[in-house]
Formats: C-alpha cells, structure tokens, sequence
C-alpha cells in the first residue's frame, strides 16, 4: 500500500505537537512537526517506541535520565517506561510504535 504523507489530515494532540499518523498491521509512525518549546507531559504506555530525530534539538527524560537529542539521533523507549520532554528548537521526529496506537487511529477518525 503505497501513501503520500502529504496526504494524511495533520493533528495536533498536545499543544505545540502537530502529528501525521501512518498505522501498518502492527505498527504506527508518527510524523511529529513541534513547536519550539512545546512540553510532552511525563507519560508511559504499553507501546515500544523508537524516536527517530530528523531535525531540531529535543530534550527527552527518559526514566529520570535526560537525553539530548538532534538530528540522525535515535533513542528507544521500552513498553511501560516513564518519558517526557520538550522542544529546544522547532523539530521533526518520526516515531515509531509497536503496537499500533489505537488511541491515535481513532484521534485521525474523529
């Protein structure tokens, strides 16, 4: 199945946080565009994630330890880890969840 992103309705989920969502059979990518200084509340979920840095610098807290993170940066959340975070400068992330984010298929629907 092929998909322009271009394509794909832009959400905003959190303040500041603009996400195109692409869900496959067991995965979901999240194209994030977020604005300088835009803050993630501290959060777990039983998702496995994978934040791929594209540009931008982003400050992740990670289980208490805080990591800087620019582009070509990856870091991997385990299932159940508290994380939180905010946007240095304005950014581009892809990440990447299995399984697939549910709460965010039907955030697209509604």
């Amino acid at each position: 199945m092929k998909i322009s992103l271009d394509e794909v309705n832009e959400r905003e989920l959190v303040p500041g946080f603009h996400g195109r969502f692409v869900h496959s059979e067991s995965m979901t990518f999240a194209y994030w565009h977020i604005e300088e200084g835009s803050s993630l509340p501290p959060h777990q979920h039983e998702h496995e994630q994978v934040v791929n840095m594209l540009e931008g610098t982003f400050e992740l807290d990670l289980d208490g330890v805080s990591h800087r993170l620019e582009a070509g940066d990856l870091l991997i959340i385990p299932s159940d880890v508290p994380h939180a975070g905010r946007a240095i400068t304005d950014c581009r992330i892809l990440d990447v969840f299995q399984p697939v984010r549910e709460d965010y298929r039907e955030a697209v629907e509604s």
